[in-house]
């Protein structure tokens, strides 16, 4: 019997921090900062805050930094261009080292700890964590890596990954991942484009108990970078690979070995890059997006520390690849002086039990997880309360896609009753979140508790009015620190502003759609554009129809993602060549060919052939259009359709009812 019958209904309150905890607070102990500096008295109010943080963008950063000791010289101007979206600058004359903040205070105190699927543990302190990222600064300077130059991993989530992007960052350099489950063609997409010095690689990976190797796609992967000079093998799934095929290669121990460590941090412009991050890829190859050393550093240490209530000494996990934005923010848990636990493999190998032992042997304190995770854990019947005690779990957090009030309910019930539940909603495009939780506010079922800090965040209607109780666009309208830099090649800022700016002038437009609610919160309902969201995984429609289009059986694709048991699966539907029968073999051989050429979450979980697919006057295809059929929304602006008698054809299709 559920000991929370009643949790299933949206907006109902499943958690309130105590009088202690509130007093207790990172949030509130900022607040009594604020309030010695400035005067203002949250009166432990956290919407207050908010509103105090968006009317005073400026000091709240400046009173963040000085609050949290971010090392650097933070120079004299905070926000230049406050009233330009974009155009604004923050901190324009700082100079900091991303790896320098989370490198402090480098004792024994322990720094990672990293569990591989097949029970291999790798435990470094924080003293061992720098003279590792030292050693291998010396290893990248000798191969004549200088600021500005990219390093790109192709790695499984393992200390290896950790140690080189500090070592990127130590330098001034720019560090980009993908995980290897990302075939040839998807990762050299997004290599090819930002032209690496270095590429770290692994010889393969393991997930469900199978040993997958990657040497050959390593290899070809070489063949199509030719800027890279020297490659970093992690010997993952034997100790010494055969690297006879790739040129100027060396083994990750023996190049920390062999080094000569640097002695100092290189501090950089607060907004030179740290990180190349890739869009889902909607409209052909994936843009590459560029963000800052400062913004991501102070607006992680934000989430962390204010939203989150992560404290020097604490825990952190999340469930997450390199190929994910949330790997970013977990490595960024250094510069709390937390510990990060990291997990490489399939999650539920070899039972759904397996990330809960973890989070109980390691006394995890912060589960980060996903919606898709948490629903596949109720739907196994697995019961975490049951087996393992958490008495250190004091949030679990949840991302990729909207939370049910169903999963709420699972987690206050079956996994621990006193935990605060945290739903946050952001993405790669800011490397960090606009709605997220809060722990002096209660917890609400289908409800993310809180807006960020300093985040203008709003929702709003066609017309661009600011709407609350109802559905409309998730948008920001004011400058942040964690924006992007600016995308890689491309010089004007065009294909940013169009990104970004061209729906609403002067206002983000993130492309979720979403509601606030009269106490704060934000409840996402999915995506309001062409981004698909499978398993909380958001995936671009472009590298799907770069192996369709491969097919002669196949004239032309629409992909489009349907909302089904609270997630969203991908559907394809194909319009055939003539004669051809879209039957098993070929449904197979699509499949296989997306698997290979991108990765196992772009294959479709339904191919249908229609005979024909809606296109504008101008030849586009319309995904949106054909996704509001599916879903029995009104369709709009048919007018502007070539073909519109073609709508009829997605009507009330019985494959993608079952």
């Amino acid at each position: 019997m559920s000991l929370f019958p009643s949790l299933t209904v949206s907006g109902t309150c499943l958690w309130k921090p105590s009088q202690t905890q509130i007093d207790n607070a990172e949030v509130t102990d900022f607040a009594s900062f604020v309030h010695e500096k400035t005067q203002f008295d949250w009166q432990q109010d956290f919407q207050s805050l908010w509103q105090w943080s968006i009317d005073h963008t400026a000091d709240f950063w400046d009173l963040l930094w000085d609050w949290h000791g971010i090392i650097g010289d933070k120079g004299d101007r905070i926000l230049v261009a406050p009233d330009k979206m974009p155009g604004a600058e923050f901190f324009p004359d700082a100079r900091i080292n991303f790896a320098e903040n989370l490198l402090v205070n480098a004792d024994q105190r322990p720094a990672i700890c990293a569990h591989c699927e097949d029970g291999r543990v790798t435990r470094l302190t924080r003293a061992e964590l720098k003279q590792k990222v030292w050693a291998l600064a010396g290893w990248l300077e000798e191969q004549g890596v200088v600021p500005g130059d990219r390093v790109a991993a192709y790695t499984p989530n393992s200390v290896e990954a950790v140690i080189t992007m500090l070592a990127t960052a130590s330098l001034g350099a720019v560090f980009s991942s993908c995980s290897p489950d990302f075939g040839l063609q998807g990762v050299s997409d997004r290599f090819g484009q930002i032209e690496p010095k270095i590429l770290l690689a692994c010889d393969g990976y393991l997930y469900a108990g199978k040993r997958i190797s990657r040497m050959d796609v390593v290899t070809a992967l070489v063949e199509q970078l030719p800027t890279v000079r020297s490659v970093l093998v992690i010997p993952y799934l034997t100790p010494d690979p055969d690297c006879s095929q790739l040129p100027h290669a060396v083994r990750f121990d023996q190049a920390i070995e062999n080094a000569t460590p640097i002695t100092s941090f290189r501090r950089m412009p607060f907004n030179a890059p740290l990180y190349i991050l890739y869009s889902s890829g909607t409209t052909g190859a994936p843009k590459c997006i560029v963000h800052g050393i400062g913004g991501t550093l102070i607006q992680h240490i934000k989430e962390h520390r204010l939203h989150t209530n992560l404290r020097a000494g604490d825990t952190l996990f999340y469930f997450t690849t390199c190929g994910w934005m949330m790997w970013n923010w977990l490595v960024s848990g250094l510069a709390s002086q937390a510990r990060i636990v990291l997990y490489e493999g399939n999650p539920a190998f070899p039972g759904p039990y397996r990330l809960w032992q973890l989070a109980e042997s390691e006394q995890i304190n912060i589960f980060g997880t996903s919606a898709k995770y948490i629903d596949a854990i109720k739907n196994s019947g697995y019961r975490p309360a049951q087996h393992v005690e958490l008495p250190a779990l004091h949030s679990i957090l949840s991302t990729g896609s909207p939370l049910s009030s169903d999963g709420f309910a699972f987690v206050y019930d079956a996994i621990k009753p006193d935990v605060q539940l945290c739903s946050i909603s952001g993405g790669t495009d800011i490397v960090s979140c606009f709605a997220l939780g809060c722990p002096v506010q209660p917890v609400f079922a289908g409800q993310i508790q809180t807006r960020g800090l300093a985040m203008k965040t709003d929702v709003l209607d066609e017309n661009g009015n600011s709407i609350i109780g109802q559905e409309g666009e998730l948008c920001c309208t004011a400058p942040f620190p964690a924006m992007p830099v600016k995308f890689w090649n491309d010089p004007d800022g065009t294909a940013y502003k169009s990104a970004y700016f061209e729906h609403f002038a002067h206002v983000w437009r993130h492309g979720d759609w979403a509601t606030l609610t009269q106490n704060g919160g934000t409840i996402i309902h999915g995506r309001s554009d062409a981004t698909l969201n499978p398993g909380g995984v958001r995936i671009g429609t472009a590298e799907i129809y770069r192996q369709v289009e491969a097919f002669d059986d196949i004239i032309e694709a629409l992909v489009i993602g349907q909302n089904w048991q609270d997630d969203v699966r991908v559907i394809l539907f194909v319009r055939m060549a003539d004669g051809v029968v879209l039957d098993d073999n070929l449904k197979t051989r699509i499949a296989t060919s997306i698997r290979r050429g991108a990765t196992p979450r772009h294959v479709p979980a339904v191919i249908i052939a229609v005979p024909d697919i809606p296109r504008t006057r101008s030849g586009k295809i319309t995904e949106l259009t054909v996704r509001d059929i599916i879903h029995q929304r009104p369709v709009k602006n048919t007018e502007a359709l070539a073909n519109a008698e073609s709508l009829g054809f997605f009507k009330n299709l019985p494959e993608l009812q079952r």
